[in-house]
């Protein structure tokens, strides 16, 4: 798969060019397929807002993008109605649009929807992520990132190196101390990312595209 793990969604026209590059063709001719899973499994006080979600707050812009169709996917569901209706859906996508969120909650319905099993035949497709649909990806997220009660440990998926620290700057809690804390007890390559920042992964080649502040951890 091509990868532009992001913090905060597309949020600035770096991280768009990127993603058209990732797609090469416009978004307009583009099919997309989101993915809402992550925003189950945080903690809150109160449900996901209705219209975040309809106006792409809740995705960092990514579903407000004029895509030629953009449809949903929630793995929770996917194991009632099998792979022969979903898998094609997936297949047929030029980029799958994943929310944010909990990160391990999403992992354990990535690996039960079996969509985890299929990623590496998705050669041609993108995966666009937004803080925990980015994390997914990584070996590790940290235990400060796991808030779903269920959670085994901290570990993630592992398709791709390294690690990310995402918000940087955003929360109060998401300074760059904290983030060289965390990176230390994360083994392996790390970086921290604010919403203006992401990071391209294409034919094995990583780019940090970026408007914003960055830093490699280790």
């Amino acid at each position: 798969m091509k990868l532009l793990l992001t913090s905060g969604g597309i949020t600035n026209a770096t991280i768009s060019d990127a993603l058209v590059d990732l797609l090469g063709k416009p978004i307009a001719e583009s099919t997309a397929v989101c993915i809402p899973t992550a925003l189950w499994g945080y903690p809150r006080d109160i449900p996901v807002s209705a219209p975040d979600l309809v106006d792409g707050r809740a995705w960092g812009g990514m579903t407000s993008l004029p895509w030629k169709s953009l449809g949903v996917l929630e793995l929770t569901a996917l194991p009632t109605i099998g792979a022969q209706q979903w898998m094609p859906w997936v297949r047929k996508a030029d980029v799958l649009l994943v929310a944010g969120g909990e990160t391990t909650y999403l992992c354990h319905w990535m690996r039960e929807s079996g969509l985890a099993d299929i990623l590496h035949s998705l050669q041609g497709t993108v995966w666009v992520g937004v803080s925990a649909g980015s994390m997914v990806l990584t070996p590790r997220i940290g235990e400060d990132f796991v808030g779903w009660p269920s959670a085994k440990d901290d570990r993630a998926l592992g398709l791709v190196d390294f690690s990310i620290f995402p918000h940087l700057d955003v929360f109060p809690e998401n300074t760059l101390v904290e983030a060289e804390r965390w990176a230390a007890d994360i083994d392996g390559p790390a970086y921290a990312l604010d919403d203006d920042s992401a990071i391209k992964v294409s034919g094995g080649q990583l780019e940090v595209v970026s408007e914003g502040q960055w830093k490699p951890l280790s």
